[in-house]
């Protein structure tokens, strides 16, 4: 049961840095849409390329269209963190009691 307990923990702590990483790549994101990027930039583009399939579900399902600011990256944010301490401690807790 060891080995499946340690296989639990591996994708935990895998799905916790690609959170962290989605996590910051949005926060840069936001940050740099503060100051006019140039779009033909790579890693702007990347930066969209990135969080755009993320970020358009949300600009739908709330249909921000009428507001001043965009709120996506916030509400993406808060997503990521219930993620956060949701699915990876429960995966976590999971591993720990298989071992």
């Amino acid at each position: 049961m060891f080995v499946l307990g340690n296989l639990i923990y591996s994708v935990a702590r895998l799905f916790d840095i690609v959170i962290t990483l989605l996590y910051w790549i949005i926060i840069i994101r936001a940050l740099v849409s503060w100051v006019n990027p140039d779009p033909f930039n790579p890693i702007v583009q990347f930066l969209q390329r990135t969080t755009e399939p993320i970020l358009a579900p949300i600009r739908k399902a709330f249909r921000m269209q009428f507001w001043a600011i965009d709120i996506s990256p916030i509400i993406a944010v808060f997503a990521l963190i219930f993620l956060q301490s949701f699915l990876v401690r429960s995966l976590m807790d999971l591993a720990s009691r298989l071992k």
